[in-house]
């Protein structure tokens, strides 16, 4: 019991760090890219990086929806990406938090810090400064449009998630392994007894 509870800690932490760090990155680059673009740009950057969270929520969800049994029957026809598919499904819990936690919610902060940006370059054109009537508009008007994408695409995703886990796993296995495979990155952990069971 002790060392599930210091595994747990040891792994919030190290996602905590991750976000910590993701965070910043995300937030620089994406503060220096719409301060040099033209609005209608930055508009669709912002909705890119709602698109980013909505489909690692989807990832995230689809890790926890899937069964191991499909990719055990393609790990023995030797298919790309069935191992590792198998590895995300049995660290379920561990992937959703990374996809759930870190990129959604990363991506929910910086789209919002992201339209704030936008809204004032727009208010700018009309020549009205922060808290003006123009400003208030423009803000409730792409924080709701925002908002909206972001339910709507997420609740589209998790459809999606549930009933078409394999292929959505599936298609997480091949990227992953195409990755680790050109790029020589480990992004999933080994599993020792992985290639005894498939």
């Amino acid at each position: 019991m002790k060392s599930q509870i210091r595994k747990s800690v040891k792994f919030s932490l190290i996602i905590a760090v991750i976000t910590f760090v993701l965070a910043a990155i995300f937030s620089i680059v994406s503060s220096s890219i719409l301060s040099e673009v033209a609005w209608i740009v930055g508009l669709t950057i912002v909705f890119i990086i709602v698109l980013i969270g909505v489909v690692f929520d989807m990832l995230g969800i689809a890790s926890t929806a899937a069964s191991e049994a499909p990719f055990h029957a393609m790990a023995a026809e030797k298919v790309t990406g069935a191992k590792e598919s198998v590895i995300i499904i049995r660290n379920a819990d561990k992937f959703a938090s990374f996809c759930n936690d870190v990129i959604g919610d990363i991506s929910g902060i910086v789209s919002g810090t992201a339209s704030a940006i936008v809204v004032l370059q727009i208010a700018a054109i009309f020549d009205k400064g922060e808290g003006s009537t123009i400003q208030i508009v423009l803000s409730v008007v792409i924080t709701s449009f925002v908002a909206a994408f972001t339910v709507g695409g997420k609740a589209i995703g998790k459809y999606l998630a549930i009933n078409a886990s394999t292929n959505i796993i599936s298609f997480a296995g091949k990227v992953i392994a195409f990755i680790e495979n050109n790029f020589k990155i480990r992004l999933l952990p080994k599993e020792k007894k992985l290639d005894k069971q498939i």
